[in-house]
């Protein structure tokens, strides 16, 4: 999976724990929109999490 342009949140790995104790490896992917951004003074488009979006982290290209 991608991960964020602005602050590098990518796959997370753990593990899926069931009522009976099996344990089975699994992955939180974070949520990524693919936005038009201003970056180094031109429209660009990247990968951003929503919490970057949310923060103001982000300057949106029109």
């Amino acid at each position: 999976m991608a991960k964020c342009a602005i602050c590098e949140k990518g796959v997370t790995v753990g593990i899926k724990l069931s009522h009976s104790h099996i344990r089975t490896k699994r992955t939180w992917n974070p949520n990524l929109q693919r936005v038009k951004a201003i970056v180094d003074g031109s429209p660009k488009r990247i990968m951003v999490c929503t919490r970057c979006l949310r923060s103001g982290k982000v300057q949106r290209a029109i």
